[in-house]
């Protein structure tokens, strides 16, 4: 059987796209994936929510995807989506650019406001040291990871959609001017347009037939940390560019806690990288943490790891069908963003692949932006936005 799509990769992007292909009445559409749903960098992230971006087109997407995660929760569906709110801790010399990042964003209708630390809801658990000003965002808030993948993998099976987990892919069929299918266990199966959403091995299943990929793979470390009872603490994730740290709570007093920009990047091979966080990683992490809240001084560690990143040039996804390849799409490239602008991506994504066209605005995540020289300029650097 020839499908109309193939999407390679379950996690939240390829499992979003799939569902929304399907949802257009895509009349076959398989979803593939080397494991299962959320196996890969999806299931490890930190799954913050937040549209403080300093492009439009990031704010709108995740507005968008918080959308698509409330319809998906109240039509049943678990996503452990919270709208609980995010805050953004902010020091002297990001100020001018916070202030300016909330006048755009409060221009296209996003609520966000710049708050004094003394009457945030951050100021019972944070110290003040070195914060000018708190960027609060009422809509922002997390979800998680691997439900709110496996709800669109679910709602994706129910109109119709084929889901092979634990199917490797191990080649693209055709070459660097046409895609007409992929090999799996040495046999092609055909499909009209092959979505490459496979995350850190987006690169080498391009490669297979000679599909430029210019595509970093970095290990990402994360922690979790228990308070202790008895403690004020955060109902919802913060970021503080203070000291270069992000948390978000996971129930019961445990938040996953990790490094934001700027820090070190460490390129490793996607199929052998150690999946434990080092130890200076870690206590590099917590003195961050106590400093910064000290109602974590005394918190049990309860786990560390590390996961992975695919990176692009100018930290904004890959997206979209490219000039003179035929029958390929790329999705892949999160750099840090990609959970909160997944299902946003998905929908337009496929409404790219089915209408033929999308607007200009989206257009521009293709990855024909590069030759284009038209990447994205973000204000604050590296993956913050």
């Amino acid at each position: 059987m020839k499908y109309n799509a193939i999407v390679v990769g379950a996690g939240i992007t390829g499992a979003a796209t799939a569902y929304f292909l399907k949802k257009r009445e895509a009349a076959n559409v398989l979803l593939l994936d080397r494991d299962e749903p959320a196996a890969g960098g999806t299931g490890k992230s930190a799954a913050i929510i937040r549209q403080h971006y300093s492009n439009p087109l990031a704010a709108n997407l995740t507005r968008e995807s918080i959308n698509i995660l409330s319809a998906l929760s109240e039509a049943g569906y678990q996503t452990g989506f919270a709208r609980t709110g995010y805050h953004m801790l902010v020091p002297e010399t990001m100020l001018e650019g916070a202030r300016a990042n909330i006048a755009m964003l409060t221009g296209i209708g996003i609520a966000t406001e710049l708050q004094d630390v003394a009457s945030s809801r951050v100021a019972e658990f944070a110290n003040p040291e070195g914060v000018a000003a708190v960027v609060y965002e009422p809509d922002g808030g997390y979800a998680d990871p691997v439900h709110a993948t496996e709800a669109f993998v679910n709602a994706f099976k129910a109109l119709g959609g084929e889901f092979r987990g634990r199917t490797p892919v191990e080649a693209l069929v055709g070459d660097g001017e046409r895609v007409t299918g992929v090999k799996i266990g040495g046999k092609t199966v055909e499909s009209n347009t092959v979505v490459n959403a496979s995350g850190p091995w987006s690169g080498r299943l391009a490669e297979s037939i000679g599909i430029a990929m210019p595509l970093r793979v970095v290990r990402e470390q994360d922690t979790v940390w228990e308070v202790r009872p008895g403690r004020p603490v955060p109902e919802g994730p913060v970021s503080t560019a203070v000291d270069a740290i992000y948390l978000r709570p996971l129930g019961n007093r445990r938040f996953v806690v990790g490094r934001g920009f700027p820090k070190q990047y460490c390129d490793v091979d996607p199929n052998d990288y150690k999946i434990s966080a080092d130890e200076e990683f870690v206590s590099d992490v917590l003195e961050r943490l106590e400093h910064r809240f000290p109602v974590f001084r005394g918190a049990t560690r309860v786990d560390s790891y590390a996961s992975l990143y695919d990176v692009t040039p100018d930290w904004y996804p890959f997206v979209g069908p490219r000039n003179r390849v035929e029958g390929y799409a790329d999705a892949w490239g999160g750099s840090g963003h990609g959970f909160k602008l997944a299902p946003a991506i998905g929908r337009r994504l496929a409404d790219w692949i089915i209408d033929g066209g999308i607007d200009d605005e989206f257009r521009r995540l293709s990855h024909d932006r590069i030759a284009e020289d038209n990447l994205f300029v973000q204000k604050y650097g590296g993956n913050r936005g």
